[in-house]
């Protein structure tokens, strides 16, 4: 048998196996009995973001176009031996990837072959071959996804907003670059960024499903003992000058839209926290949403009643390695009433204190949430790798929302939701 670390939850009643191999791949499996599919994500600490970089162990950086990240993630689909969907097709698996600011993904999702199927993935993700032909080809695919995104008015404005928001970090600029940038993407980016990022070192396999622990890591271990990769896996990334104020307060945006679009915007003035401390700000953020724009609090009861909105607000968080930032949006016919009365809302709750039993319901609210996000194979996998990324465990987040205070609330909300930190878009018609 083979020995691995243990990780309890008592509070979700999870064992989860933990071992990190001799290559530096840090592979973590959650069994359950009771599913019946097994999902798995191997996944690089790599995004769109990286692109000023030391690679290699060398003091020297490099700069790299943008939509690097996720450019290279469409290019490992292909390989020597042609289109490794086939293969999983083949196995009764499905597999998909995705780039974010800070990490690529590969999710392999199967009811059968688990172990075929887990090789098939760390085999395709860990044998990058590019081409000057498919690389120059690729390029036409992804110049019309860049213009299929630029017909999108809410891709369009989010990004907008973080332009607005930060004035030198990238995560200001598109995921999937724009088409200049990309047709500056040459093959030495490409392995340059792949031989850096995608070490074992720098990456994390998450399994969850009916699968044996240590027979899983044996095989595992198996695929990847006579591998071998270029270098150590250390480098250097290099950090972006940013202070808290916003680049723009305020901004208009021309589409073709039916109706109006309202976004809100607030950039994390201090975005150092990693671990335990990140994770206590995020959720009050969360619960903060909650309590002020959740469809029972008295400013969303207002608008409703107003006919300022017909559909819930939407809100959501970002909070990373030195950046973060929250968006608040949605449609409505009188967007500038909708940004006055979230102002209005944000300052009487910072006037006022914040009532306990209030407090608590949104905490449940939030608690409710969370339950019913778990009982997803994929949820687990994938947020339990960007938690761990930035030291975070998923299995506190419920022994941490229970512990939440309305002090804890009161402190992120004097310190996130700030005048300084704001800046506003509406899109309307041209």
């Amino acid at each position: 048998m083979i020995k691995v670390k243990l990780i309890h939850s008592k509070k979700l009643g999870e064992t989860l196996f933990y071992e990190k191999l001799s290559n530096g791949l840090e592979v973590f499996i959650l069994p359950k009995k009771d599913f019946y599919k097994s999902v798995a994500t191997l996944t690089a600490k790599f995004g769109s973001i990286d692109t000023y970089f030391s690679p290699l162990e060398k003091k020297i950086p490099i700069q790299v176009p943008d939509g690097i990240a996720h450019f290279l993630e469409h290019k490992m689909f292909e390989s020597k031996q042609g289109d490794v969907l086939h293969s999983f097709a083949k196995e009764g698996a499905t597999i998909n990837a995705i780039t974010n600011f800070t990490r690529t993904s590969y999710t392999l999702s199967t009811t059968t072959n688990i172990y075929k199927n887990i090789s098939t993935l760390l085999d395709f993700v860990q044998d990058a071959y590019f081409t000057d032909l498919m690389i120059k080809k690729e390029k036409r695919i992804i110049e019309q996804e860049i213009k299929m995104y630029d017909n999108n008015p809410d891709w369009r404005a989010r990004f907008k907003i973080l332009e607005n928001m930060y004035n030198n970090h990238p995560a200001k600029n598109d995921i999937a670059g724009t088409i200049d940038s990309i047709n500056q993407i040459t093959k030495e980016d490409l392995y340059a960024c792949y031989d850096t990022f995608y070490h074992p070192n720098n990456m994390l396999l998450f399994v969850i499903g009916p699968v044996v622990p240590d027979e899983l890591i044996k095989h595992i271990k198996n695929n990847q003992e006579n591998k071998i990769f270029r270098g150590t896996g250390e480098f250097y990334r290099i950090p972006t000058d940013e202070d808290a104020i916003v680049n723009k307060r305020s901004d208009l945006m021309k589409f073709s839209v039916p109706i109006p679009k309202f976004f809100i915007g607030h950039k994390e003035p201090n975005p150092k926290r990693q671990g335990q401390d990140l994770l206590k700000y995020e959720l009050s953020q969360y619960v903060l949403f909650e309590l002020m724009f959740g469809e029972s609090s008295m400013t969303y009861e207002k608008l409703y009643d107003y006919g300022y909105i017909n559909m819930p607000f939407n809100y959501d968080c970002t909070n990373e390695e030195g950046f973060g930032f929250s968006i608040i949006s949605g449609d409505s016919q009188d967007p500038e009433a909708i940004i006055q009365m979230v102002n209005e809302t944000i300052d009487n709750y910072k006037m006022e204190s914040i009532k306990q039993e209030d407090a608590q319901r949104a905490i449940n609210k939030v608690i409710g949430f969370f339950l019913k996000s778990i009982n997803s194979p994929l949820f687990i996998a994938n947020q339990f790798t960007r938690h761990y990324f930035n030291e975070m465990n998923l299995f506190r987040v419920l022994p941490t929302l229970e512990n939440l205070s309305e002090n804890d609330l009161v402190e992120v909300l004097h310190l996130h939701f700030s005048h300084e930190s704001q800046t506003t878009l509406i899109v309307n018609k041209p």
